[in-house]
């Protein structure tokens, strides 16, 4: 690692960007973030409304080093503007992790609270780490996930809309309307204290019997040819529950799980490309698709980032 120089002055020239959903989101600690970076550099602050402010400032700032003060997102819009302008390599970027989703900046090696990322951007060492670069220009700083289903319970992923699940017509909302009278007992407005009371009880041991399908249904397999620098880790015929990949040490290692084998395949490459039916897959915090094939490439040390002085090393990159 190694440490940002100075300006000339001495004082290091910084432009800190700051997310508009962090202020949002946590306001004292941006200000906290933004005292603390003021007391020991010369700071310009930009609050960017769109990727459109956000580009003209980081083309306008000159020797400024960016801080960008906003969580997992906002990290990855920054990478990817920097990567398409092919800047990543002339600098560092520092980060003061605030937000809802700041997962990917721990695991990157980010103190999470504000007060110890900012001392980070000012103290700290550059680190270069490695890039996942994919044949759309899209990147990936940390796991990228082969096919992104969505989380349990959650709407967001391949497309579900927010809060639905297998068990919608479990809501009170979804009982018969129709008023035509054939709708079984819960359309019939003279049943019975009694009978409802069984009804209900029938209908709760139904649901109790069946309520484990979603389990065995989200079970899915999925046919994917996946290949690591040309080599044939799985094909068509066999069908695999996923495919994982993530940089390490200035490689890609994959891991693909098929169904017919308990053990993983495992490789590692600089190359990876998958291909099959359409699919959608997760590069950090986003999902893409659905895709019939792409190509990621593993760029050793391609981006650096403002870390902690010391022997510790992040699980990702150089």
């Amino acid at each position: 690692m190694s440490a940002p120089e100075p300006a000339e002055n001495g004082a290091q020239q910084l432009l800190v960007v700051i997310d508009p959903v962090a202020g949002r989101t946590d306001g004292e600690s941006v200000r906290i973030a933004r005292d603390v970076l003021s007391g020991g550099a010369s700071v310009k602050l930009c609050f960017p409304e769109g990727p459109e402010e956000l580009a003209r400032a980081l083309a306008r700032r000159g020797n400024r080093r960016p801080v960008l003060v906003g969580d997992d997102r906002s990290l990855l819009r920054m990478v990817a503007l920097l990567h398409r302008e092919r800047e990543l390599a002339s600098g560092a970027l520092s980060l003061v992790p605030i937000g809802a989703s700041v997962e990917l900046a721990c695991s990157l090696g980010v103190p999470t609270g504000a007060v110890a990322a900012a001392r980070a951007v000012l103290d700290g060492a550059v680190r270069r780490l490695d890039l996942l670069v994919d044949d759309s220009d899209g990147v990936v700083l940390g796991d990228l996930r082969i096919p992104a289903l969505p989380a349990r319970g959650s709407g967001s992923g391949s497309g579900s809309g927010g809060g639905s699940g297998y068990w919608d017509a479990e809501r009170p909302d979804r009982t018969d309307r129709s008023g035509g009278g054939g709708g079984g007992a819960e359309s019939g407005a003279g049943v019975g204290p009694a009978a409802a009371h069984m009804w209900h009880t029938c209908r709760s041991l139904v649901r109790t019997l069946v309520r484990p399908l979603p389990q065995a249904v989200a079970a899915h397999t999925h046919r994917l040819r996946v290949e690591a620098d040309g080599v044939l880790l799985s094909d068509l015929d066999e069908p695999v529950e996923g495919v994982t990949v993530r940089s390490r040490a200035g490689r890609a290692e994959v891991v693909v799980r098929r169904c017919a084998s308990a053990e993983p395949v495992t490789a590692s490459a600089l190359s990876v490309t998958v291909s099959g039916a359409d699919f959608r897959y997760r590069a950090d915090a986003r999902v893409t698709g659905p895709v019939r094939t792409r190509t990621w490439t593993l760029r050793p040390g391609a981006w650096g980032l403002m870390l902690p002085s010391g022997p510790g090393r992040s699980p990702f990159g150089g």
